[in-house]
């Protein structure tokens, strides 16, 4: 059994255990967009307690195998079936989960901004996520995933270097859909209510936890596996 070391990449850690993800988040430790720099540098950058994250993490992941799980195995898949996994597991969360979480954001911010002045940024930031996650997913869907499925049909360099090509814009806006996240994260003290908060305000917060933990995974599948094939 694998024993997570300062050398590992948080992107690994969440493939070989895909749990790994709640303690990343919880200590702000970037597993997507970011996830490819060995953790060390993670460690050393952000000031972060090494021998406490390697400790919690090797427990967690010897009491998760021992109770006989194990990650999906993304590598026993072909690009065109883990493309699918993206679009009907991921992109249909959040072709039904953006205009319906909008609508709450939209409401406390109505309700509540007067009192609460942070819920204007946040009205701002989610509004301008949704824009570009709508946009990216659409570009993803029309024009880089069916190249993807016709490189696993017809590989060759010429349609190797169009997704390449493609791929550079999609890691970036990648990047900027995670960078808003991790600012609508600190704006709400990490999805956490005020103490006076109504129940369409902590549904409001505990759907944007969720849209945040989806993202991430989402991301991590896109940049980490599937785009690294290639």
């Amino acid at each position: 059994m694998t024993t997570f070391t300062r050398e590992h990449t948080p992107a690994d850690i969440v493939n070989i255990y895909p749990k790994a993800s709640d303690l990343f988040k919880k200590n702000r430790i970037d597993f997507c967009c970011g996830g490819d720099r060995p953790l060390g540098e993670v460690f050393d950058k952000q000031k972060i307690d090494e021998d406490m994250i390697l400790t919690k993490l090797n427990e967690n992941y010897t009491e998760w195998v021992s109770k006989g799980n194990q990650a999906a195995d993304w590598d026993a898949v072909s690009n065109t079936e883990l493309v699918d996994h993206i679009v009907y597991t991921h992109h249909a969360f959040l072709n039904e989960e953006l205009p319906a979480l909008g609508q709450f954001v939209s409401k406390i911010f109505r309700v509540h901004g007067d009192h609460h002045p942070h819920l204007r940024e946040l009205h701002k930031l989610y509004n301008e996520l949704k824009t570009e996650l709508e946009a990216h997913l659409i570009k993803e869907e029309t024009e880089v995933f069916p190249l993807v499925k016709e490189y696993d049909e017809n590989p060759s360099e010429e349609l190797r270097n169009r997704i390449h090509a493609a791929n550079g814009t999609l890691e970036n806006e990648h990047d900027h859909a995670g960078d808003i996240l991790k600012q609508i994260h600190t704006i709400t003290g990490g999805f956490e209510p005020p103490q006076d908060a109504c129940n369409s305000y902590r549904i409001t917060y505990k759907r944007l936890a969720e849209l945040e933990e989806d993202t991430f995974q989402h991301i991590h599948l896109e940049n980490n596996i599937l785009f690294k094939r290639i």
